[in-house]
């Protein structure tokens, strides 16, 4: 169905691979797949629309090389060495067995060896762009598993930059041995120099350059489009390739302070750039082939759905990882990428493989691609299913995980903390405070280096790994607290405690209110909302304490809101015992507390938590002010006498209070405890009435304040 206007064509292309769009959200699927739908629907197998190949194809050449530019602006060799010897140990191992057992079975499968090798290589490549997004939804992007894996993604990236110009080099070369030696010398001579001079304008021109065009965020992006096409036709010029000069282009740029908002500003068109890429592959599939490649390909898919896994699973586990680190690790390489397709573009380009490898290796691309994108998102629920038999890929200890553990088996701990982010950091900091031991849990190695190095107990493990309460001291604390704002994870949390017996409290973290009476019925015994707290602290600044502050004033003085804390050493102390004027030349000049301003207040008003203070004072010392207010004390509210305890206390079998009803008896009265509960043998009566009737033997739960509850214990039996 030819539209004869390449407009036309254009617009036709791009509605279909919207509507296709939409159907590859509904199914979860990267847009990748769907673009190469869109090449095969639109192609001359099927409706026909395209015609304007060269157009397509011209467009297509600039998003690959926008792709390797972003590619080479974003590499980060620190990450490598930050994931330590794991990142590169299996990111080489994984392309070294791949190649080779990809090799052997496309010989297998009747392919020559130029062809068989290129298929290896195509085999090797990981998608990066997929697997950070598909991580980035999870939220598993800081995980160990996530960081590894990002490592030994930049390792493939690496390696595929370089097959490039492997394949550059001899695809240039005739036939005979001597010019192939000729080229390949004549080729490194001109990337020699190819990178002198890139290294040259790095250290002397670009940096200049870039801060003068970044003062226009507009002349920024397209200086950055054009020095990556610019260096894109360079390199092919000199006998590389566009990807190369544009890898290149990349590098060059990634150490100017402008390389984020280069990305940013440059991701989206390299998206719809490489839209075209894919459509113009899809749209040169030769579907004559495919009935006699479909064995074919079923076979290679498989190799990297499942080899490719277990080859970074048996890597890991080798070096010391946990069954399931190496297994979430692994599902991130059960798929080709878009460098496999660019590198078998090049052999067909340069006359290496023929059209039915090309599109055996799309199918390939197809089939993993969609197949690994519903195991990553799954990968949980796979995970439970093969957590008996992958025990074989793990050390009876896992010394590279278990390394991080920081807990004694003797050390007393009063909460295990899961979840170790913002809110659960904050969490902690009060709860050291008041002198609390905290295990702390958490998936990011970052996060429990921080804590660690503070002195904090810290455990590695996954709330979503069902073997994490295995190695949690349940037994010896009375408080499980998890600060992950996941409605599955928390809830799988409380049935797992709740099928091991743990006969301690559980907190967890809400969302909504509908979260939290999901919460309570699973039997958690806090819900903490930290957004509607937030939104209520931050209503209350705007709508009070705020109002009273002046917006101009022409005088060296300011004004500041300072919120009193919990554990504040102020809290309870009158104004006049606070030496803020004193030490600071800064007043109070009104507080704010449950929604009513005190102005002025005088000498004897007291702070208490929670109050919002405006203080007023020269500009330098208002912050020397804030910090006294909220100077913090170490808090001893285990061994306090004040605190309330809960006890139970027995009656004689002949005592006074026999026949009395709990109203008769008086014991708040004379002792300074209530009664909430009474078990009467085998009856428990929960909340009593003022008009129940106590009877010789009863047991009374009680609650109080530790010294109050004390002293009636001394008596007993009452």
């Amino acid at each position: 169905m030819p539209l004869g206007n390449t407009f036309l064509e254009i617009a036709a292309i791009l509605s279909l691979a919207t509507l296709l769009g939409i159907a590859g959200q509904k199914l979860r699927q990267p847009l990748l797949i769907m673009f190469l739908a869109t090449g095969i629907l639109a192609g001359p197998s099927f409706l026909g629309i395209i015609r304007s190949h060269d157009q397509i194809e011209l467009l297509a050449h600039i998003g690959i090389a926008l792709l390797l530019f972003i590619v080479g602006l974003k590499l980060d060799v620190t990450l490598i060495r930050t994931t330590g010897p794991v990142a590169l140990a299996t990111g080489l191992g994984q392309i070294a067995f791949t190649s080779a057992i990809g090799f052997g079975i496309a010989l297998a499968l009747g392919l020559t060896p130029i062809n068989a090798a290129y298929v290896a290589v195509a085999l090797t490549f990981s998608s990066t762009i997929i697997i950070v997004k598909l991580l980035s939804d999870k939220k598993e992007i800081d995980s160990l598993h996530g960081q590894i894996a990002i490592g030994f993604l930049i390792v493939q990236d690496i390696a595929a930059i370089l097959a490039l110009v492997a394949l550059t080099t001899f695809g240039t070369a005739s036939g005979s041995e001597n010019s192939v030696f000729w080229t390949s010398v004549l080729i490194a001579v001109k990337g020699l120099g190819f990178l002198a001079v890139v290294a040259l304008l790095m250290k002397t021109v670009l940096p200049g350059l870039t801060r003068r065009l970044a003062r226009s965020q507009e002349m920024l992006t397209l200086f950055a489009i054009a020095w990556a096409v610019f260096l894109a036709a360079a390199g092919e010029r000199i006998g590389f390739s566009k990807e190369v000069g544009a890898f290149l282009a990349g590098v060059s740029l990634a150490s100017t302070g402008y390389r984020d908002a280069i990305g940013v500003r440059l991701t989206s068109l390299r998206d719809f750039l490489l839209l075209f890429f894919f459509i113009d592959l899809g749209a040169r599939l030769d579907w004559t082939t495919v009935g006699a490649q479909l064995g074919a390909s079923a076979v290679l898919s498989l190799f990297v759905l499942i080899g490719n896994p277990l080859i970074v699973l048996v890597i890991m586990g080798i070096m010391g990882y946990r069954r399931r680190t190496g297994f979430m690790a692994g599902l991130t390489v059960a798929q080709i990428s878009e460098f496999s397709l660019i590198v078998a573009a090049l052999g067909v380009g340069i006359g290496h493989i023929t059209p039915e490898t090309m599109g055996l290796i799309t199918l390939v691309g197809v089939t993993t691609i969609f197949a690994s994108t519903y195991m990553i998102l799954h990968s949980a629920t796979l995970y439970r299913i093969l957590s008996t038999p992958l025990k074989l890929f793990e050390k009876r200890n896992p010394t590279r995980e278990s390394e991080s553990d920081t807990l004694r088996k003797t050390e007393p701990v009063d909460v295990i903390l899961m979840g170790l982010g913002n809110y659960g950091s904050g969490l902690a900091e009060h709860l050291i405070r008041r002198n609390k031991h905290i295990l702390g849990v958490d998936f990011d190695p970052g996060v429990l280096a921080r804590w660690r190095s503070r002195g904090l107990s810290v455990l590695y493990g996954d709330m979503s790994d069902p073997e994490i309460h295995e190695q949690l001291p349940l037994g010896r604390t009375g408080w499980v607290v998890s600060t992950i704002r996941s409605r599955d994870l928390d809830l799988a949390l409380l049935r797992n405690l709740a099928n091991r017996g743990y006969r301690g409290r559980i907190a967890v973290s809400a969302a909504n209110d509908r979260e939290a009476d999901l919460f309570e019925k699973a039997g958690a015994r806090i819900v903490f909302r930290p957004f509607r707290d937030a939104a209520e602290r931050a209503a209350d600044a705007l709508t009070h304490a705020m109002d009273i502050l002046p917006e101009d004033i022409n005088w060296p003085i300011a004004f500041r809101e300072v919120r009193i804390l919990s554990g504040s050493t102020v809290a309870g102390q009158t104004l006049r015992d606070i030496p803020l004027r004193s030490t600071t030349r800064v007043s109070v000049l009104a507080i704010s507390r449950a929604g009513r301003i005190h102005y002025d207040p005088g000498p004897d008003q007291k702070l208490y938590p929670g109050d919002r203070v405006i203080i007023m004072g020269p500009i330098e010392e208002l912050r020397r002010a804030e910090t006294l207010l909220n100077q913090f004390q170490q808090e001893d509210t285990a061994g306090t006498a004040d605190r309330f305890v809960l006890a139970e206390i027995q009656i004689a079998g002949i005592s006074a209070l026999s026949g009395r009803t709990l109203s008769e008896a008086r014991l708040r009265e004379k002792h300074g405890v209530t009664v909430v509960g009474i078990r009467r043998g085998d009856q428990e009566i929960p909340a009593p009435s003022p008009s129940e009737r106590l009877a010789g033997k009863d047991t009374l739960i009680v609650i109080g304040n530790a010294r109050a509850v004390g002293k009636l214990k001394k008596q007993e039996p009452l």
